[in-house]
């Protein structure tokens, strides 16, 4: 599974890269509000960090403008994936904007007839929002499921992008769902590296090794 920062803090975002640790970066408007940066600026010093994937997101409504901020974002690095709203018009744009060769993410999906649809229209990721949905009293991880079925069953290129991800439990149950990619807030990626038996263990260790009065280099 691939994992992406969800973030648009480029410290961050080289941080985990040095580390290995991340595939890719999904931003969205509230991601580039909170870096306080200009739009453009911040998405090409993330595309000059990493080399997978990095979703900039449309702010158009209708179809054509859409498309038209889709291109203008898509000129910013080879590895811009435009990300576009789970609407019709959305829909519509994908279709435009795949069939030019470029990467779209359709975001903000709530069920897996509208992830049918993504894919039909050419989406590159699909990205089911995990989090809002438990918000409801709703599991999200059925949603996941239920969308890698129907894509195995019709052989969809489309890959699965969990989003919306809350807590280190979300990352392996998106991975036993069989999401193809996750996209998780650089604080719960390292989370994921923590337990406190490894903590116990490491400290025991330590302790022996100090009473054997070795030195390996």
């Amino acid at each position: 599974m691939e994992f992406f920062a969800d973030t648009a803090e480029t410290k961050e975002i080289a941080e985990l890269s040095d580390f290995g640790m991340i595939d890719g970066v999904t931003t969205n408007p509230s991601l580039i509000k909170k870096s306080g940066r200009d739009v453009f600026q911040v998405l090409e010093e993330i595309c000059d960090i990493v080399d997978g994937p990095v979703s900039a997101e449309v702010v158009a409504v209708k179809s054509e403008d859409m498309v038209t901020e889709g291109r203008r974002l898509a000129q910013i690095a080879t590895n811009i994936a435009v990300k576009v709203p789970l609407t019709l018009d959305g829909l519509k744009a994908c279709k435009i904007l795949s069939s030019e060769g470029k990467m779209v993410n359709v975001t903000l999906c709530f069920s897996s007839n509208q992830a049918l649809l993504a894919a039909k229209a050419g989406a590159t990721f699909i990205s089911p929002f995990i989090g809002r949905l438990d918000d409801l009293g709703m599991n999200g991880m059925n949603l996941i499921e239920d969308i890698r079925v129907i894509y195995d069953n019709y052989a969809f290129e489309t890959k699965i992008l969990a989003a919306s991800i809350r807590s280190p439990v979300h990352v392996s149950e998106s991975a036993l769902a069989g999401a193809d990619v996750v996209t998780v807030p650089p604080a719960i990626i390292k989370k994921l590296a923590h337990h406190p038996l490894t903590d116990k263990g490491l400290q025991s260790f330590l302790a022996d090794w100090d009473q054997t009065g070795m030195r390996i280099v």
